[in-house]
């Protein structure tokens, strides 16, 4: 459990945990710091556990998903999650309820049915993402969110949506853009201001809003690409409005998106802001994205 991440009371929380608890052999752990979730990961596949359950948001699914799989796939131990976060994007492209206590009688019923489904993940120079990668724009709008958080501001539709105009608008200001991506036997793909790369769609929720930036995108394929090549200051607010509102995004004037890779490489002229699972990772000047299918096991 992230007990930072979690947005349901603590009393839903203690109710979902008893229910667990009166059913399994449980083990309850709280984090405590950045990387714990990996730690007890990794912890999960030594001791041969069968299920490992999340509570929280995608940032604790994506550590501990990188502690199972720290060795390679393994499809003996299992994974579970239960929504708590803000967006809870792999538990909702997974199909499971976002009400806490909804989900949890769910994912309990499923262990003891024993439901599992098999599905691919991708890479980002070698770390594991769940759901979404992202270089430039998302990435920037993430570590802006996550200092106006630190503040005291919550983070809101509103907000996200204004924060996401400013960071477009600044990207516009550029001379160029600074973003090159190749794929093997194929032409770059170069003058490119952000690359968004995503393992199941959507990309994200805006509230109880799915944004859809690759609609194809699915834990059974490989990875899609959503990038854009031409920005204008005057239009930025325009675009944000589209990119976040409209059910296709790829109708975007200079949009362009792959569907079903196994491989490419984002390189940038100069070291750009980088996230995963909506966790902010610093900057990157190069990142080799690949789908890795089959690599993890979920209760559903």
């Amino acid at each position: 459990m992230n007990p930072q991440a979690t947005t349901a009371s603590q009393r839903m929380t203690d109710l979902v945990m008893h229910a667990f608890a009166d059913a399994l052999d449980l083990d309850v752990v709280t984090t405590t710091h950045r990387g714990h979730g990996i730690e007890l990961g990794q912890r999960a596949v030594a001791e041969d556990l069968d299920v490992v359950i999340t509570v929280g948001g995608d940032g604790i699914v994506n550590e501990v998903v990188n502690g199972m799989l720290s060795q390679g796939p393994n499809p003996d131990t299992h994974l579970a999650t239960i929504p708590g976060g803000s967006a809870n994007v792999f538990a909702r492209a997974l199909g499971l309820p976002n009400d806490i206590v909804q989900a949890g009688a769910h994912v309990l019923e499923g262990i003891k049915q024993g439901r599992i489904r098999t599905i691919g993940l991708g890479q980002a120079n070698g770390r594991w993402f769940t759901v979404n990668a992202g270089v430039g724009l998302d990435a920037e709008v993430i570590a802006a969110m996550e200092h106006k958080r630190r503040h005291g501001r919550k983070a809101s539709p509103t907000r996200y949506i204004a924060t996401t105009a400013s960071t477009m608008f600044k990207a516009s200001r550029e001379r160029a853009p600074h973003i090159t991506v190749t794929r093997e036997d194929d032409d770059p793909l170069d003058q490119v201001y952000f690359a968004l790369v995503q393992n199941a769609k959507p990309w994200t929720f805006l509230g109880n809003w799915p944004i859809h930036l690759s609609p194809e995108a699915d834990f059974n394929s490989g990875i899609d690409l959503f990038c854009m090549r031409k920005i204008k200051a005057s239009t930025a607010l325009q675009n944000t409005k589209q990119l976040l509102t409209q059910r296709k995004a790829s109708a975007l004037a200079s949009a362009v998106v792959w569907h079903d890779q196994t491989e490419f490489t984002v390189t940038c002229a100069k070291p750009m802001a980088f996230q995963i699972d909506g966790e902010g990772l610093g900057e990157i000047s190069a990142v080799t994205f690949r789908a890795e299918p089959t690599a993890l096991t979920v209760i559903v």
